[in-house]
Formats: C-alpha cells, structure tokens, sequence
C-alpha cells in the first residue's frame, strides 16, 4: 500500500539551485520536476530527502502545471515506468482539481488492480490532496472498477488492508449487474444478506478448503487447494504436498516472490519441484507477459536464503539474462559512469519500516552498467565517488554478479565532474557518456558569489570542444528537482529504473527525440488511447 504516514494534511513546497547535499544546481523546470519524481519517487525516506518533502514537493509541481500534463505524467508513470505510489497520486489529484474529463481518461491505465484501487481510495482519503471524500465522478469510476471485472477477478484482487476490499465496498456502494456479482461483494463486505448459494465457484472451494483443513489437520493429510490467492492460505498450517500444489499454478512473479517460502516448506526438497520452478523462471515468454523489471530480478537474487538449490539460483540469473536481452546496442564509444558514493547505499525505493527493499542505487547503478556492457562489450566502466575508482567488470560475467560488483567499493563524497575529468585527463573520445548517480553533487560544486556553472558543466564543455558530436545523459535513479547538467540538444536528464530508459537513451543517441528530450516523449502520451487492462503482475 501507499505510505499511510504521509497521507494526513496537503503540503506545499518548491526548489532551488542548491540541492539536497548543499552543492550548486541547475532547477528542473516544473514539468521536468515532476516527471523525475513520477519515475522515480516512491514517497519512502531517501538519503537526502524525507517522505514527507517528496509529497509536498511532488504536489506542489503538479499545482504548477497544466493538469493535462499531470495526467500525462501519471500515465507515463505507470505504464512505462511501473510505479504505484506517485500515479496514484497524481490521479487523485486530478479529482481534486476538479478535472472529471481527465480523470476519467487515466483513471482505468493507472487503477488497474486491486492494489491500485486501494491505494487510490487511501490517498483520496486521508485528505492530502485537498478533499476527504471520494466525490460523484472518483466514486463513480470505482463503481465502474468493479463492474468492469468478473466476480472471480474481484475475489482474487481483494487481498490487503488499510483499506480493505471490504472499506472499499462499503464506501463506495458498487451496483452489481448480476447475482454473482452481487454475492461476491456481499461476501467481501461481510454483509449478512450474502446469498452463498450464489457465489463463484472459487469463494466455495475456498470455504470448503477451509473446513475440510481443518478436519485434515487432524490426520495429516493433504487437501486439494483451491485456485485462489495464497495469502488467503497461508494461515492455514499448509502442508508440503499443499504447497507444491499452489507452486505448480503459480504465476512468474509468484515465484520470483516466494522461493524462501517454498524452501522453508520443504517444496525444494523435491527435485521435480526444483526442475518445475526453474522452467518457470526461464520461460521466455512468462518473463514477457509479467512485465519483468531487471531490479526485480536482482531483489530477488539478494534477498534467497543461503539454502536454496544451486539450479534455482542459476535461473535466476538465467532469467536477467532474458530480461535484459532486449537493451539496444548504444553506437559508437560508450563510456557508463556509476556513482559509488556513500548517498547511493541506501534503497533504491527509499526506506520505509517493514518494506525496505534490499535493492540499493548502487545495485541499479550496477545493473544498468551491466546490461549496457552486455550490449556494448568495449564499453569504458568510471564508477566514481569523489574520484573515478576504475572496475574490472567482464562483458561475458552475469548481469546479477556485475550488478552487485560495485557495492565492494562503495563510500565517500560525490563528484559527478570526476568521470569527465577523468576523460579530459585521457584525452578519451567516447560518443556517449552516461552518469547513472542520485544527482547530489556537492565536494566541487560548493556554491560561491561568482559560481554559475556545476562542475560537471565546465568539464563537459571542455569535453565538446574535443568531441563536439558527443552527448551525455545523465540518469537519476532517486528522485530530485535539480541536476548538475543543463538540459541542451546535446544532454539528457532521465529519470527511473525500469527498462524503458534503454530504449529512451537510444532514441536520445540517434537523434530521435523531441527537442525537449524527456519531458518532450511524456507529453506525447495519448490520453484517448484506450487501456485499462487488469494485471496484478504490476508490483513495481
């Protein structure tokens, strides 16, 4: 869910041209601003920012642009980026600037699970966008939610709290178009006028599974499961056999997300079930359909138990490989420069108790220098802190163990100017220069009376005077309103970690892309195009 701490009173805000680490900036434009928070933000504490200044800062750049970009943004955000907190943000707060017409246009692209419903509904709210109540159109298009999607698909989306389905329900009064329906909201919003015998096959064989569990307990014996969500099971003392049963229907993201928990239960135990599980994580087109994001991947490589099977982890790493295969090769000399410093240890989804991911923006950092390396074997790797710290990374090693590579020389201050300095020093001729970095310079970028350019300017403009076809992008993977880089033809500010910034960094290389860059494609976006489409594997 969305973080219930920050959704308590509307906040206010704005930038400067001193970041958060103190050193001298260029500020975004409002809409670069928020387009960078949208693709980035989590509303989670960062090294350098709280949960709460990213919701007072991201509300207060959607107040100061055009609400159609706004809704753009959220779109964008969602579809290509695979975020959850902040389009849900923005999408309520087109519904408190009063624009029905536009809420209504993204309202079914962003809100497209149950996770989505609830988050929504949570934000809305607690009031932080300006109003309390849902309102006519929001409640309208959450009844519209649930008319939408089969009573199966409502039962099976209806796990998790703060709200419940059931707060959602009861809130908002869907009108059901058939018993069926109306059954399976009466059940969920445990309404005593629930017609039973009316309810969808799944919700029976899930009350019946229950009763006879609980008689099976008593000998031991396995029990049919039945195809429903498996955090409705887990408090049913499962069996091994039960679990192998839910691990042969699971899903790719399921798997992906449980391999500790079929361990713990002995499902590994098995060696038809290890040769099952990794055939899942390596199906092609599983890894396709899913939507895989690369950090996923490497979440889940950190975060398996030292016990696990040598072929689970191997396909693992199998599927990164698949994952990454589509990352287009950069022309010309390509020189990748990860930023080490200390800020970057920290979680690339911000901090938050009980959902802190192990993922740091190092790990990113490293992961997007590995998949360009995959692709681009004689590229130049500058990981760089206050310095450029030089890395034997090979071109043939995994995409997962050259992702984590980089956190064996993490620490000190940043100097975003150190990896252009470096190349100024040699006289190199790379084409295409890409930081990946939180983008809060400050050892040489203190700022003084008669200080107007960042240090990473000077030595990018000393570069071009070497390579004047050069370019630079700059990729913030923490989000910001600032950059040490000024937007120009021949630099690209980019926001995000999902695999969409390969293919906007190609475009960018190739001369591809709107004057404006960045900002430029996400106001491309189409709001009359048509999508909605549930899918719960959306979980970034």
């Amino acid at each position: 869910m969305a973080n219930q701490l920050l959704f308590k009173a509307t906040k206010q805000g704005g930038a400067a041209n001193v970041n958060e680490a103190g050193g001298i900036a260029y500020t975004f434009s409002p809409h670069h601003a928020l387009a960078q928070y949208a693709a980035t933000g989590c509303l989670n504490n960062t090294f350098y920012a709280t949960a709460e200044t990213q919701l007072k800062d991201v509300l207060d750049l959607a107040s100061r642009v055009e609400p159609e970009f706004v809704a753009k943004t959220a779109v964008y955000a969602r579809e290509r980026g695979f975020m959850k907190d902040i389009p849900a943000l923005l999408c309520a707060s087109l519904a408190a600037r009063k624009r029905p017409d536009l809420l209504r246009k993204v309202f079914r692209r962003i809100v497209n699970n149950g996770r989505m419903l609830r988050n929504f509904v949570q934000i809305v709210r607690s009031g932080t966008t300006g109003r309390r109540g849902l309102g006519t159109v929001p409640k309208k298009l959450v009844q519209e939610w649930f008319n939408d999607r089969s009573a199966d698909q409502i039962f099976n989306q209806s796990v998790g709290n703060n709200p419940s389905m059931r707060d959602v329900i009861r809130l908002t009064h869907p009108k059901p178009s058939d018993a069926t329906k109306e059954a399976v909201l009466g059940y969920l919003a445990d309404s005593p006028r629930t017609r039973h015998e009316h309810l969808p096959d799944s919700v029976k064989a899930f009350e019946r599974f229950k009763t006879a569990k609980r008689e099976a307990d008593k000998a031991g014996a396995p029990v049919d499961v039945p195809h429903v969500p498996f955090e409705l099971l887990t408090a049913l003392n499962l069996t091994t056999e039960e679990w192998c049963q839910i691990a042969k229907r699971a899903g790719w993201h399921w798997i992906r997300m449980n391999l500790n928990t079929m361990q713990r239960h002995k499902v590994f135990d098995r060696t038809e079930m290890v040769d099952l599980v990794c055939r899942k994580l390596t199906d092609r087109d599983a890894i396709a359909k899913a939507r895989v994001f690369p950090y996923q991947l490497l979440a889940a490589y950190q975060n398996i138990g030292s016990d696990i099977p040598r072929p689970v982890r191997e396909a693992l790493q199998e599927a990164a490989e698949i994952a990454v295969a589509n990352v287009p090769v950069l022309s010309g000399e390509v020189a990748i420069c990860p930023d080490v410093s200390a800020s970057m240890t920290m979680s690339v989804t911000g901090q938050r108790n009980g959902s802190t991911s192990k993922v740091t923006c190092v790990d990113v950092a490293g992961l997007v220098t590995a998949a360009v390396l995959r692709k681009n074997d004689t590229a130049l790797v500058l990981p760089f802190a206050y310095d450029v710290r030089p890395v034997n990374l090979a071109p043939a090693g995994t995409i997962l163990d050259n992702a984590t590579s980089l956190g064996r020389i993490v620490g000190g201050g940043t100097a975003c100017s150190a990896p252009v300095k470096w190349l100024n020093s040699k006289e190199a001729r790379a084409k295409l220069v890409v930081l990946i970095s939180d983008n809060q310079s400050w050892l040489e970028s203190k700022p003084t009376q008669d200080k107007r350019d960042t240090a990473l300017m000077t030595e990018w403009n000393r570069y071009k005077g070497r390579n004047p076809d050069a370019k630079l992008v700059c990729l913030d993977i923490v989000p910001g309103s600032t950059t040490q880089a000024q937007e120009r033809p021949d630099i690209l500010n980019v926001g995000g970690f999902s695999d969409s910034v390969f293919n906007i960094i190609h475009s960018f290389v190739n001369g591809e892309l709107h004057p404006d860059h960045w900002v430029g494609l996400i106001s491309t976006v189409d709001l009359n195009e048509g999508s909605g489409n549930d899918d719960s594997n959306w979980i970034a």
